[in-house]
């Protein structure tokens, strides 16, 4: 079927208007009329090109899709038609490896298939996101939107939500544990949200005064200046888990300080230039400095649950997709709380 989107036809051009091809419906597949798409910082990575050469281009960026599903394939099971579905940031995996075996899909070593920017298991047909009107896509990959989580503020969860509630589980984030969060964006207010909801005692850490309001608000029991040398001086051994979530580069030596006895710090941002790290910050103290990448399709459905149970949802602005240029420019210079959330409804219009 073809259908409406917005593409990035070159690198760092501008979304326009497009229409793309979806696959036929086959046995094992789902429809999933989009009604949300959330925009990461990496699809303007992506469409700009700030990850290297070699992305695809006309590119149809989104991997945080929340949408109902209007049909479903003959084999299907494990959704129906009007269940609220999610797309996260890939569609399909290889299945076979080590790690799709054990439960790490979302850590393939044969091929991941993104949700764009990639291609289909044929090596060949490529793939398109989230800004556009529907996707077609394997059930074993769409993820169970509970009903009570409202579908706009749903979307990210299928990013910056699993990609910050991954390492804060894994690690066994919970009561009796101090967690500090870096940076208070887009995947940052989120791990702030989930670490406080699994039961911890959450710092929020920021070079910037006026997000200490925004993080007492959204449940951090403490905040602290990057630049309050005091503060700091205070603070150091006292953490016993650090989510790093900004994608800028950080003086990692300085962070690890903050951390106690066999002390974590995660990284889950991105930046785009090496990060150094003086040996002597790990071994003190038997620390770890380790790194996450979004997380699997189990960990997302756990997500989503622990979300609905706890009545979490990202902090949204919601707009029309033909100002999707301006929010793009916006979210590089950090003006936007939390998240832009795409109304699809507009591609109509």
């Amino acid at each position: 079927m073809d259908v409406k989107a917005y593409a990035a036809p070159a690198p760092g051009a501008p979304l326009v208007p497009t229409t793309i091809a979806r696959r036929d419906l086959g046995p094992d597949d789902i429809l999933i009329e989009i009604k949300y798409a959330g925009i990461c910082h990496s699809d303007i990575h992506q469409g700009r090109e700030e990850w290297g050469q070699g992305m695809i281009f006309p590119m149809v960026p989104g991997h945080e899709i929340a949408g109902v599903v209007t049909e479903i394939g003959s084999n299907v099971t494990k959704f129906k038609v009007g269940d609220h579905a999610g797309v996260g940031c890939f569609v399909d995996s290889c299945r076979e490896c080590v790690n799709c075996k054990a439960g790490y899909d979302h850590y393939c070593l044969g091929h991941s298939v993104s949700t764009y920017n990639g291609v289909e298991k044929d090596m060949t047909t490529p793939t398109y996101g989230g800004y556009s009107t529907h996707i077609v896509m394997d059930e074993n990959y769409a993820l169970h939107i509970p009903e009570s989580l409202d579908l706009a503020k749903a979307a990210p969860l299928l990013c910056a939500g699993v990609t910050t509630y991954s390492p804060l589980s894994h690690w066994n984030v919970g009561p009796g544990k101090k967690v500090a969060v870096v940076g208070l964006g887009g995947l940052g207010h989120m791990g702030l949200k989930i670490a406080k909801a699994m039961g911890a005692e959450v710092t929020l850490i920021s070079h910037s005064p006026n997000k200490e309001e925004d993080a007492k608000r959204l449940g951090a029991d403490h905040f602290l200046l990057s630049t309050d040398k005091d503060a700091w001086r205070a603070a150091r051994y006292s953490f016993d888990f650090i989510l790093n979530t900004v994608s800028v580069n950080i003086n990692v030596d300085r962070y690890m300080g903050l951390l106690g006895l066999h002390g974590v710090m995660c990284m889950v941002g991105v930046p785009t230039e090496p990060l150094s790290v003086q040996t002597g910050s790990i071994v003190s103290s038997q620390k770890s400095l380790v790194g996450s990448g979004i997380g699997s399709i189990r960990e997302t459905q756990e997500m989503l649950n622990f979300c609905a149970e706890h009545d979490l949802g990202s902090e949204i602005e919601i707009i029309n997709i033909q100002d999707v240029n301006e929010a793009w420019d916006r979210v590089v210079a950090s003006d936007v709380k939390f998240r832009f959330v795409i109304d699809i409804a507009s591609l109509n219009k």
